[in-house]
């Protein structure tokens, strides 16, 4: 249960609420948000076809760049809440539009978007606050890169500068893959994403995932989880947006949590402050737990995608409630999240071919799944003339389970994942092989 200061009483008029998005996160909300019993719709601008499936759920048709026409669709659905998911309409300023038109609203402004949308500057934001993060080179063109990755005893990570779909990051094996990765960039890979690129020093450890729903001044810490960004098994391959998620991840213990919360969240939100940005929404701190300590690997201003879907069913049906207090400016510092002794995790079943290039159409079937503790949240997915269920993007389905331990959860995740069948899928069999006790006997 989440143990809060008295609701306010415009939490009455919780009955209406707005998702922006199309992808397994924005299901995963909409699915914990519709479990309150105040609210009596969730529209999804766009959704995808799965969200047709959640109860109270409707996916409306508008161009949210068509800012005055989306006012329009806001004010004619008596819109209590807007929860912006994806990072590009935080990185053009929807929030700030949204807010001067008076709508509450759960997503930073632009100023507070930077985090994401531009990693040289989140790398100063850290360098400004004394957060520790891996050493990092600005640079501005090719030439420049050549220069830093040549002069270094060792491999450089290389980094797009601005959004690329968590596509935008290599961490080669040599001096060679650096300078083609620099060059790739530079030459337009990603657009004008790449007009800067990061390098940065690698750096060792296991990867984990810190969330901090912020209200401007106070937050709350979410259940922590451990993202599985390679393709391929025994983390290998490219980097993807995610393949599959578990939460929690044992690895945090409280005093390691402690020590994130001192040397990390705490300053992070004092220099957001401090550069006087008012920041209503959920920091994702994409942290390594070095042997040094924890470091900053990125920051991302909105949910991450799988964690968002393996975090959303362990938040009890009050979850709104602390979003709408975050778009408000009214948390109490006193909120607590208890998600009991479950576990959760989830697996992405992708299309072949991604992240590069993979084709889309195909017809979904699914069978017979085990619903008790388990969840299809739709990722790429849309329907055919005649209704039938379509492949639609890179990443297509996540499927969620919840249960008492990591081995039960993950044995009916792939159990489930088994009753799922479309042309080219594909999948990681090892999700969660740090914690799998029956992983590490049979492999």
């Amino acid at each position: 249960m989440v143990n809060h200061s008295p609701i306010s009483s415009s939490s009455i008029s919780l009955e209406n609420i707005l998702i922006i998005g199309n992808g397994g996160r924005e299901n995963s909300l909409a699915w914990a948000i519709q479990r309150n019993q105040l609210v009596k719709k969730v529209y999804l601008i766009p959704g995808n076809a799965g969200s047709e499936r959640i109860n109270k759920c409707e996916r409306i048709k508008i161009d949210i760049n068509n800012k005055n026409k989306l006012v329009e669709k806001l004010d004619f659905f008596k819109i209590d809440l807007v929860i912006v998911g994806p990072e590009i309409p935080l990185a053009n300023g929807l929030a700030d539009f949204l807010r001067k038109k008076n709508f509450k609203v759960f997503g930073p402004n632009k100023d507070g978007a930077r985090l994401e949308f531009s990693k040289s500057w989140a790398k100063e934001f850290m360098q400004d606050a004394n957060i520790p993060t891996a050493n990092f080179w600005k640079v501005n063109s090719l030439e420049e890169a050549k220069k830093i990755i040549n002069s270094s005893s060792v491999p450089l990570v290389v980094k797009a500068d601005g959004l690329a779909s968590g596509k935008g990051v290599f961490i080669p094996n040599s001096k060679d893959e650096c300078l083609k990765a620099a060059e790739s960039i530079f030459n337009g890979r990603f657009g004008n994403a790449g007009d800067v690129v990061v390098l940065e020093e690698k750096i060792q450890g296991p990867e984990v995932s810190v969330f901090a729903l912020c209200d401007g001044k106070k937050y709350i810490l979410l259940p922590t989880a451990q993202d599985h960004k390679r393709l391929n098994e025994k983390d290998k391959g490219p980097n993807t947006g995610g393949m599959g998620a578990y939460s929690p991840a044992p690895l945090l213990t409280e005093d390691s949590l402690d020590r994130i919360n001192k040397e990390i969240i705490k300053p992070t939100i004092n220099e957001l402050n401090k550069r006087n940005i008012d920041y209503r929404g959920v920091i994702y701190f994409g942290l390594m737990i070095t042997q040094s300590g924890p470091k900053v690997i990125e920051y991302n201003c909105r949910f991450g995608d799988p964690e968002c879907q393996t975090i959303m069913p362990l938040m009890d049906k009050n979850f709104v409630f602390l979003l709408e207090k975050c778009s408000m400016g009214n948390l109490t510092g006193g909120e607590k999240i208890d998600t009991s002794d479950r576990v959760s995790a989830c697996i992405v079943a992708t299309s072949k071919g991604y992240p590069y290039e993979y084709k889309t159409g195909f017809h979904i079937k699914i069978g017979n799944i085990d619903a008790n503790d388990c969840q299809i949240f739709d990722s790429g997915t849309s329907f055919s003339e005649n209704g039938q269920l379509l492949t639609d993007g890179g990443r297509v389905l996540s499927i969620v389970c919840q249960d008492k331990d990591f081995d039960m959860v993950f044995e009916k995740a792939y159990k489930n994942l088994k009753e799922i069948h479309f042309e080219g899928i594909y999948f990681r069999n090892d999700i969660g092989h740090q914690v799998r006790k029956n992983f590490s006997k049979e492999n």
